[in-house]
């Protein structure tokens, strides 16, 4: 009895420890610490804003402003008369970071995948770490202050940053296919946490000298780690002589077993002649427009979702620390501490939940049930009483249930939609798909943040948390039609197995 290739995939799980080597792990951790390292400065940017302000305001008003600087020098640099349009301008510095890094990240989704990615990636690290050196420690050192170049940088430093996760999604997919790939990008994924808290010690660290000194440490490890990834990475297996993914080497249960989630179960392989782009005479393939990735099954639908499902995300990232302080009036110093919680529930759940799906072979069924949960732990966090440990465990749920969605979404699945069998497993659609998802999520974060602000000034932090579950199921709404599909599936292969017993 021939069964379908959904019944062909158990043997598949065993693929990913029987094709790891070395080369894996390094790129494994070069690409993790590459993007960590990126997160990380934006962390810096965070963590020294009361600094920044402080030294933004004159000296009249600022009791913490250096009593050896001359009076003459420091009232005629001044950018703010108080704290609050100071604090105002570094709001606005975020939304156009966002922005820049949404617009960037559409454009470096192309390049990449017509470029070396090892090239794009290390351009993009130290030119972002000399933009960021320019930004917080050349203009202090020079007492050189200007809102309008400090926006300039600030666009440049978005743009140049965009290039980090579509090409370290695109090297990821390169080298782990289908079997394993929900643990193994779930696991990866924690990059960007691992980031937050690495840019938080560093500035911790050096803050007490100055905050261009947090600066400055940050761009130089960035810098000095863009220089690793351009001599070090690798970008796909075929630079060490090693099959590329969806070479069928080892007959049909290789092939499947490197066939990615996304594509359409249904259908006999027989009848998978259709491509979106020829294959060359050389076998080497061309990258696919960015409106033909955009017609790729799911594209859209996870974009959309994962547009609300980053203004979550992003909004604890940026406002937790602040709600802490504003809502329980505990120090910033303990709340910037507990707000890493969130960080950790994040980690474990995306780990968990990648896991789960390579179980199940689906990923939107893990997801809505995620999502699902994720109402019921922010309507509960929003109700947290006053007490840190209490509240750490339930920050700690509820970025279980969201950090680990989006952290699928952002890797594992737009690798799987970058993958899937309209490109026949062409590497060469993987960045331009990541940019698109992650492009469409950052637009999403950017916009979030002024309507956060907005909602919490008029209405109160509750109605922002009321506003956070309808995000949430936003993001429900969107997938909802693959989740359908996806249960479908699942039925429909036990009634197989059923039948094959």
């Amino acid at each position: 009895m021939a069964f379908p290739g959904s019944l062909r995939r158990q043997p598949a799980n065993r693929g990913l420890v029987s094709h790891c080597s070395h080369h894996h792990i390094v790129v494994f951790l070069l690409t993790f610490f590459s993007y960590s390292l990126l997160h990380a400065s934006r962390k810096t940017f965070s963590n020294v804003k009361v600094s920044i302000s402080s030294q933004w305001t004159p000296s009249c008003l600022n009791s913490t402003a250096p009593q050896l600087r001359p009076y003459e020098l420091w009232n005629n640099n001044h950018l703010f008369p108080n704290a609050e349009e100071a604090t105002l301008f570094l709001g606005t510095l975020d939304t156009i970071f966002l922005f820049s890094y949404a617009v960037g990240l559409f454009v470096s989704g192309i390049v990449g995948d017509r470029l070396n990615l090892r090239w794009v990636l290390s351009f993009g690290m130290c030119s972002s770490a000399l933009v960021v050196f320019f930004f917080g420690t050349l203009t202090e050192w020079l007492h050189f202050y200007n809102k309008w170049f400090y926006c300039f940088l600030w666009v440049v430093n978005g743009l140049l940053q965009s290039t980090g996760w579509p090409c370290v999604v695109a090297v990821m997919g390169n080298w782990f296919g289908k079997a394993g790939r929900g643990f193994v990008f779930g696991l990866w994924s924690a990059c960007a946490s691992v980031g937050n808290i690495l840019g938080a010690f560093l500035a911790s660290c050096v803050l007490k000298y100055g905050y261009e000194y947090a600066f400055l440490v940050t761009a130089s490890v960035q810098f000095a780690g863009g220089v690793v990834v351009f001599f070090g990475l690798l970008t796909s297996p075929k630079e060490v002589g090693l099959p590329e993914l969806g070479a069928d080497e080892d007959g049909g249960v290789e092939e499947d077993a490197n066939r990615p989630l996304m594509g359409n179960d249904d259908v006999d392989d027989d009848d998978r002649n259709y491509s979106i782009q020829a294959t060359d005479t050389d076998n080497q393939p061309k990258a696919i427009g960015f409106f033909q990735a955009c017609c790729l099954p799911g594209v859209v639908l996870y974009s959309l979702a994962y547009a609300c499902l980053k203004l979550v995300n992003y909004s604890f990232f940026f406002w937790l620390p602040f709600y802490l302080s504003n809502n329980f009036g505990w120090k910033e110093a303990e709340a910037d501490q507990l707000s890493i919680w969130y960080d950790v529930g994040g980690i474990i759940g995306g780990t968990i939940q990648g896991l789960i799906s390579d179980v199940l072979q689906k990923r939107a069924p893990v997801l809505a049930i995620s999502l699902l949960f994720a109402v019921g732990s922010l309507f509960g966090y929003s109700r947290s009483p006053n007490s840190k440990p209490i509240n750490a465990v339930i920050m700690a749920i509820t970025g279980f249930f969201i950090g680990g969605p989006s952290n699928m979404i952002s890797s594992a699945i737009s690798a799987d939609l970058g993958r899937q069998d309209l490109v026949k497993g062409s590497s060469e659609a993987l960045a331009t798909v990541t940019g698109i998802v992650d492009g469409t999520g950052s637009i999403g974060a950017a916009v979030g943040q002024y309507l956060v602000s907005l909602i919490q000034e008029n209405l109160g932090w509750m109605w922002v948390f009321y506003f956070f579950i309808l995000m949430t199921s936003s993001t429900i709404l969107f997938i909802s039609p693959l989740i359908v599909r996806e249960i479908k599936l699942l039925l429909h292969e036990r009634r197989l197995r059923m039948l094959a017993e």
